[in-house]
């Protein structure tokens, strides 16, 4: 078992956008984020990157906030990216599952075009929700990493 702790939570109208943050987010089961542009019956319903990533790229001298990487979940730390496909996410009263790790990148986006690299592609992780309810920033979230889950 990993545990973290949610920094931020982050939305967007349209895709091909920053998202922008808000407190709180009420995720709904096989959707996602309710009012997020990326939410839908599909296995990417939510995006999530760790604070670690971010500052790798932070690195390169620029100033990036939580969403510029498009990401619905920003948790303070954790190598998420090497978690296997399957594994259950608590966050509050919620589970999730990782279906996807990493991306094709979209050279297009803002932080490649200027940076010239992107760390979504590669550490950014994508989950389906499994039972809903609200997420909120300062959640503890839990990745299990055994067979059993006690939610």
């Amino acid at each position: 078992m990993i545990e973290s702790v949610v920094v931020s939570i982050n939305i967007s109208k349209k895709k091909g956008v920053v998202k922008e943050p808000v407190q709180k987010a009420e995720l709904k089961v096989n959707w996602g984020i309710v009012g997020d542009s990326h939410a839908g019956n599909w296995h990417r319903q939510i995006s999530m990157l760790s604070e670690e990533s971010i500052d790798k790229m932070r690195k390169y001298g620029y100033e990036l906030k939580y969403g510029d990487f498009a990401e619905n979940v920003t948790i303070k730390s954790g190598e998420i990216y090497k978690l296997p496909v399957g594994t259950k996410v608590k966050i509050g009263n919620t589970l999730l599952e990782i279906t996807q790790i990493g991306k094709k990148c979209h050279t297009s986006c803002a932080i490649y075009q200027t940076i010239g690299k992107c760390v979504m592609p590669l550490e950014g992780i994508f989950l389906k929700v499994l039972e809903g309810g609200e997420i909120k920033i300062g959640d503890k979230v839990i990745f299990y990493t055994g067979k059993t889950v006690n939610v």
